[in-house]
């Protein structure tokens, strides 16, 4: 959990604190910064002394030997570790592009003109450089970040810290975006069984058409600016598609192009061909695994395995299948799927399920994880994630909607619905636009799943 010491100072001072507010040289400034820093120490303390196994983040400067040997000193009753983490950008092209990025988006800069950002910032910069002494071996174990290029460890042992280390070094402050996606409707989707290996629908095959124009035109693709004419022009980016190992994401993903385009360098010097939308697919992107339950409908379920129903729907979060697995399953083997997220400077679509998307959009939304099982993320609709350093931007891109899965062409009956909506649903197939489409027992855009 992290305990951002600057909202703790806009909590207790407000917002849109002048740059002397951050004078070393005024004890009443100091008296109040120290208050906040206190606070949120506090609330940190009592997160670590609750049960499990946790992690705290202490977020603020902190660049004087003096508030950092405090903040030891108040942790030190906790008896855990301490690792201290230092960021270094000496080069005046990434100060500024990280001023640009990051505090363009804090609360304090909020409806602030650039220009006055960037003179008010670097006022603030001064006053604490004014007391800045450089992190080392006195302050105990650290990582210090030069430039994002260069890391220094110093005596990080143990799991959590050395997955800490392993963690920061996948970061980066380039501006990134992914996108989620579920797979095309499936045939196990339209007769409400969860799990399987099942191919696509009409509908889904549609989808999948309309996806890969989008991953084409929007995804893969970014306007570029002439300087001197001001005229815009749409130019191929490097992008990236995973999928799941199963053949419904599969499905949903083949119709995307795979271009080659121009020779593309990497920020350690590397050039390499670009193949645009060169597939992975990747197991941990698999759905939860339903075990003894995989094919069944939920009413099968409940029918069948009463008692494991009923324990799912007491806690959704926690809840393992009979050799099967449970969300909490899966978050361990999303891990990896994260950390490369984390580190991959190109665009992502990531075409999976269900179950994997609600975690991944949990995590980069900042949502609690009891929630996250309950998240909404609908078939046919592409969700744009855009991380960044105080929280993450949404947009979504409904592709293909109710109305049209309706009149998809299928020529099999549609077996989840009681047999008067079925008729019905039969009579606007045959009869086109002139019968208003009926609605399905089990929301085509949200079918039975995990």
């Amino acid at each position: 959990k992290i305990f951002n010491v600057g909202k703790y100072r806009r909590d207790l001072y407000g917002e849109n604190l002048p740059a002397e507010f951050f004078d070393h040289s005024n004890e009443e400034f100091m008296g109040k910064r120290e208050q906040a820093c206190n606070a949120a120490l506090l609330d940190l303390t009592d997160f670590m002394k609750q049960d499990g196994v946790r992690v705290g983040i202490l977020d603020s400067t902190n660049s004087s030997r003096t508030r950092r040997a405090h903040i030891r000193k108040t942790l030190k009753s906790l008896k855990c570790k301490v690792l201290m983490l230092e960021t270094i950008f000496n080069k005046e092209e990434l100060i500024e592009h990280n001023i640009r990025t990051i505090k363009l988006n804090t609360p304090e800069y909020k409806d602030v003109d650039t220009a006055a950002l960037l003179k008010d910032y670097k006022k603030r910069r001064d006053n604490y450089m004014d007391v800045y002494d450089t992190v080392d071996e006195r302050d105990g174990s650290h990582i210090k970040i030069i430039n994002n290029l260069t890391f220094i460890v110093h005596n990080a042992r143990g799991y959590l810290p050395q997955k800490v280390v392993h963690f920061v070094m996948n970061l980066h402050t380039l501006p990134r975006v992914f996108y989620l996606s579920r797979h095309g409707q499936s045939e196990y989707n339209l007769l409400g069984k969860i799990g399987g290996d099942a191919g696509l629908t009409e509908a889904g095959h549609e989808y999948a058409r309309r996806l890969a124009d989008f991953a084409h035109n929007v995804i893969g693709m970014e306007v570029e600016k002439d300087e001197e004419t001001g005229e815009e022009k749409r130019i191929p980016r490097p992008a990236r598609l995973w999928t799941s190992t199963l053949r419904r994401t599969k499905e949903t993903a083949a119709l995307i192009k795979k271009e080659r385009i121009s020779t593309f360098k990497w920020d350690n010097g590397d050039q390499v061909e670009w193949i645009q939308f060169q597939g992975r697919a990747r197991r941990n992107l698999d759905e939860l695994y339903a075990g003894v339950c995989d094919g069944l409908t939920y009413k099968e379920i409940e029918e069948k395995y009463p008692d494991e129903f009923a324990r799912r729907q007491g806690d959704k979060l926690t809840y393992r299948y009979p050799r099967g697995e449970s969300y909490m399953d899966v978050t361990l083997r999303l891990e990896n799927v994260v950390l490369d997220i984390e580190r991959t400077r190109e665009p992502i679509l990531i075409v999976g399920h269900q179950g994997i998307h609600r975690l991944l959009y949990a995590y980069f939304m900042g949502l609690p994880r009891d929630q996250a099982p309950y998240v909404s993320i609908p078939l046919n609709t592409v969700i744009e994630l855009t991380p960044h350093a105080y929280g993450c931007e949404e947009k979504r891109y409904l592709l293909l909607s109710k109305e049209e899965m309706m009149k998809d062409g299928q020529d099999e009956p549609v077996t989840s619905m009681p047999t008067k909506q079925r008729q019905a649903a039969e009579d606007v197939r045959r009869e086109g636009d002139s019968v208003k489409p009926q609605t399905y027992t089990i929301d085509p855009m949200n079918p039975p799943s995990f």
